[in-house]
C-alpha cells in the first residue's frame, strides 16, 4: 500500500516581532485558503501531523476550517524548525553581530544561509542542535508518518525541516537543504509518495490557493 503525503509549510508568521511563533493576520487567511483549495482538489486527509510550534497548530486550524475537517493532529516535535535565532546567536557569540540580522529580511536570510552551511560543516561552537541531530529527527518524523497506516496524511512543518526532508528523499548534497528552504513559500505543499519500496518526491512548493488575481496579496516567503 502506498500513501500520498502532503507536507505543508506553515502560513506567514510574525517576522521581526517579539514572538515570531504566531501567524500574522495574513497567515490566518492563507491557511484557510489553502484548506479550501485542497478540498477543491479532492484531498481528504485521514491522519494529520503537526510540529510542536504554535504556528504549526494555528496553520492546521485554518486549514481544517477550509477543508471542513475535524481531525485532531498528532504532534511530532521532529517536524519543528531548527532554532534559527539560537543558531545565529551561536555563530556571532565571538564576533560582532551584523545590524539587522534578526529584523531586516535581506540581512537575516543572507546571514542565515551562510550560517546553515557552517552548521552543516560543524563550524559553529555550541549550536542549539547539531545538524546531524536535526537531519535525523526530520527523517524519523517522516518515517512515523510513513508507518501510520494512513493513505492521505497531511503534516504541517517549517521551511528548514521541509527543505531537509526534500533533500534527504532526493539524496541531494547537504547544502541543498538551505537552497530549498529559502524557496519554500508560506503554505506551500510538498507531496511525497511513500511505499514499502521507497519514498519519492511527487511535488514541491505548490500553492493551489494562489492564482493571478490574489498573488500580490497571498504570496509570501517569511
Amino acid at each position: 500500500m502506498s500513501m500520498i503525503f502532503h507536507l505543508v509549510r506553515h502560513a506567514q508568521a510574525s517576522f521581526g516581532a517579539a514572538d515570531y511563533d504566531n501567524l500574522s493576520p495574513l497567515g490566518h487567511r492563507q491557511s484557510e485558503a489553502l484548506g479550501s483549495a485542497m478540498a477543491r482538489q479532492g484531498v481528504v486527509p485521514d491522519r494529520v501531523f503537526i510540529g510542536a510550534q504554535k504556528r504549526h497548530r494555528q496553520t492546521w486550524d485554518g486549514m481544517a476550517k477550509g477543508l471542513g475537517c475535524d481531525l485532531e493532529p498528532t504532534v511530532l516535535p521532529g517536524l519543528n524548525e531548527f532554532d534559527f535565532k539560537g543558531l545565529l546567536d551561536a555563530r556571532f557569540a565571538s564576533e560582532p553581530e551584523p545590524e539587522g540580522v534578526h529584523s531586516d529580511r535581506r540581512t537575516h536570510f543572507r546571514k542565515l544561509r551562510e550560517t546553515v552551511l557552517m552548521w552543516q560543516r560543524d563550524e559553529i561552537s555550541n549550536p542549539p542542535e547539531r545538524f546531524s541531530d536535526f537531519a535525523t529527527r526530520v527523517r524519523e518524523a517522516r518515517e512515523i508518518v510513513g508507518a501510520s497506516g494512513a493513505r492521505t496524511p497531511i503534516a504541517v512543518s517549517s521551511g528548514g525541516a521541509i527543505g531537509q526532508s526534500v533533500a534527504d528523499v532526493m539524496s541531494a548534497p547537504a547544502d541543498q537543504m538551505i537552497t530549498l528552504q529559502l524557496q519554500v513559500k508560506n503554505c506551500a505543499v510538498a507531496r511525497f509518495v511513500i511505499a514499502s519500496s521507497g519514498t519519492w518526491l511527487h511535488g514541491f512548493n505548490e500553492t493551489p490557493h494562489i492564482d493571478a488575481e490574489n498573488v500580490a496579496d497571498m504570496l509570501t516567503y517569511s
